[in-house]
């Protein structure tokens, strides 16, 4: 079974930082592409970044380049968010996903709470 958890969200102040983890397990981690979407209250999902299965190239939002960076761990069959320069348009839940480019995110995390306030 697939399975995504996503950690380490929680309240920061604006200008502040955060890192974000997905636990992956059930599946070959590194034979895939991993994402993470968010979604901001009362607004609909927004694609964050995505990472190849080797990390060796990322992609992001135009609206995240250089305050967020993806990564992942294959050996631990984890994925991570480190995000910056944080703003309060930043609050969301985040999912983690796996990504299958064309196809789509096929299987996804339950999200984690990220706010950004005073």
């Amino acid at each position: 079974e697939v399975q995504l958890v996503e950690s380490g969200g929680g309240l920061v102040q604006p200008g502040g930082s955060l890192r974000l983890s997905c636990a992956a397990s059930g599946f070959t981690f590194d034979d895939y592409f991993m994402g993470w979407v968010r979604q901001a209250p009362g607004k609909g999902l927004e694609w964050v970044s995505s990472i190849r299965w080797n990390g060796d190239k990322s992609y992001y939002a135009e609206s995240m380049k250089g305050r967020f960076t993806i990564s992942r761990d294959n050996a631990k069959n984890t994925l991570y968010l480190q995000m910056n320069s944080l703003k309060s348009e930043d609050t969301a839940v985040y999912y983690c996903a796996r990504d299958r480019v064309e196809l789509g995110m096929d299987y996804w995390g339950k999200g984690t709470l990220v706010t950004v306030s005073s």
